[in-house]
């Protein structure tokens, strides 16, 4: 079988100028990045303010195994499979971080037939996005360092200096240094609130309003020091100038895909741009769209943070699951096949779907199929959907391409059709404490919740100020509890907090649960010793 990467290499792709002019861009409207990328310019977006949105389809999964359940795969196919029954169809998916390309998962572009090329750039440098949030946040920590030479007229306390440093790589080495002026560390760039501010914002002024906002340090009275205070915002907006028009490139079938922005859901709110959303909607008759991770943590956040920035909310949600996933969840470790085990990990799809459900959206479970998957379990998951009035399609994408998402893209079609009951988690006149609490037990179907002395410290401080913002929690994606172990669902624990901080110019405020890490670390064999490149410049292995 050919690798994912071959595919692409032999894959023949549009220029990409065909595909933005059968969308309805304008030629003075794209910036043509080679053959195969353009950037959009934001004056479309004031072109079409009038045109009606088109139906938005969240792609979201079941809490995940360590390698993914191809939600980025189904994504693609589901765009493909609308695209071949007749739909003007436009995607909306998050850049790759170099993190995990060269760390555990690999590349982020989906996989067999249902990817979007150019594979190789689009895993790598692609436009230079992240590398521009990379630059724009380690700028803005060499000015307050600057700062602090220069003598430090703002009165900087060194000790409470909150913006730390950042790089789109895993290296645990740099958790925590020392500089010449104090300690600090990095995080890594899909962590930073750089980049949640580039997926948030709506223009030019918007952009430069959060990054004037941003809280970067206290001064020696306790008082908060913002960006603003060291005039350069509009040098980081510079920085940023290309890196916040949105990037359009295509699937292995032609379709349209917008992909930018790429925050993590686990350490932040995991969503693509609100610009490249709102182009497509205006674009497209459907637009698919995902949100990272598990549920609990991308749709989550897409919907109680991104959807109520944008007042808007999906038409349908994509469940995907995988029978390997299901098994995992019911303590199946080897990837064989296991009735038993794949019994006690239904726990774990069945709460995301009435976590679905509490969210009043349509929905609909997608298999994503593997041609060796067992014909008993997939009786069993058949029997298991009709007995508890869950909607699902098993979907052969990987093998098969948009063929392999017919009855995925009619059965999402018909279910866009539906009336909504769209209802958040929390409302932003509860206090913060109400928030965590609301999504604890709600969502991760924790008994309560409970906060480190620091923690409460910090929160009984942001509520003061900060209680109507939304709250991101940062959490591991491989369980509902802070525990990485606690597989399935059916386990009793309470919610564990550590810390917390606001991202000011974001617009919410991070809650960090137990053990999370905001600047991973390599596997012991990194993805990065399965790639390869030929003397004639030919990329090979796992990318």
């Amino acid at each position: 079988m050919k690798t994912d990467l071959e595919i692409t290499q032999q894959a023949t792709s549009k220029p990409i100028k065909d595909i933005s002019n059968a969308l309805g861009i304008k030629d003075s409207e794209i910036n043509l990045y080679g053959n195969d990328i353009a950037k959009i310019e934001l004056s479309l977006l004031e072109r079409l303010k009038d045109k009606k949105d088109g139906k938005l389809i969240l792609v979201t999964a079941i809490t995940p195994t360590p390698s993914g359940e191809g939600k980025t795969t189904i994504s693609i196919g589901l765009t493909d499979g609308l695209q071949a029954i007749g739909k003007k169809v436009v995607s909306a998916l998050r850049e790759p971080s170099l993190g995990p390309v060269l760390g555990m998962k690999g590349g982020a572009t989906g996989g067999g037939r249902a990817q979007i090329n150019p594979r190789e750039k689009i895993n790598l440098h692609f436009t230079g996005d992240l590398h521009a949030v990379s630059t724009a946040h380690n700028f803005l920590s060499a000015a307050i360092d600057n700062h602090l030479h220069f003598g430090n007229k703002l009165n900087l306390d060194e000790t409470r200096i909150v913006w730390p440093r950042t790089l789109d790589l895993n290296d645990r080495s740099l958790r925590n240094i020392t500089t010449d002026y104090r300690k600090d560390n990095f995080i890594i760039t899909a962590a930073s609130e750089i980049m949640a501010i580039l997926a948030l914002a709506t223009g030019y002024d918007d952009l430069r309003r959060r990054l004037n906002d941003i809280l970067i340090a206290y001064d020696k009275d306790g008082n908060e020091v913002y960006a603003s205070s060291l005039n350069v915002t509009d040098s980081l907006v510079i920085l940023l100038k290309e890196a916040l028009k949105p990037n359009l490139v295509q699937t292995l079938e032609h379709a349209p895909v917008f992909v930018h922005g790429g925050p993590f859901a686990n350490i932040a709110h995991g969503c693509n741009s609100v610009l490249a959303t709102n182009m497509a909607l205006k674009l497209g008759d459907y637009v698919v769209t995902e949100a990272g991770f598990g549920a609990d943590l991308g749709a989550e956040k897409f919907l109680n943070i991104k959807m109520r920035m944008l007042n808007k909310h999906p038409n349908v949600i994509v469940l995907v699951a995988t029978l390997r996933a299901l098994r995992y969840h019911g303590f199946e470790d080897e990837g064989k096949s296991n009735i038993e085990a794949l019994r006690k990990g239904l726990s774990n799809i069945t709460r995301h779907a009435n976590n679905i459900k509490r969210f009043g959206i349509p929905y609909i479970i997608a298999i994503n199929h593997f041609f060796n998957d067992d014909k008993e379990e997939v009786e069993l998951l058949i029997s298991w959907a009709k007995e508890n009035n869950h909607p699902v399609s098993f979907v052969d994408s990987f093998l098969e391409g948009s063929k392999g998402a017919i009855d995925l893209a009619n059965k999402v079609v018909e279910l866009a059709e539906k009336k909504t009951n769209f209802k958040y988690t929390y409302e932003l006149k509860d206090d913060l404490y109400a928030k965590v609490d609301k999504i604890a037990r709600q969502i991760y179907g924790a008994n309560g919740v409970k906060y480190s002395k620091e923690a409460k410290e910090k929160l009984d401080l942001l509520n003061k100020k900060y209680a109507h913002l939304p709250v991101c929690i940062a959490k591991t994606p491989l369980s509902f509890s802070n525990m990485a172990k606690k597989r399935g669902s059916i386990y009793e624990f309470d919610l564990s907090i550590s810390d917390a901080r606001v991202s000011r110019g974001a617009g919410f405020v991070v809650v960090l649960t137990k053990g999370i890490i905001t600047m991973p670390g390599l596997p012991e064999v990194p993805n990065a010793e399965k790639m390869f490149i030929d003397d004639k410049g030919k990329i090979k292995g796992r990318l």
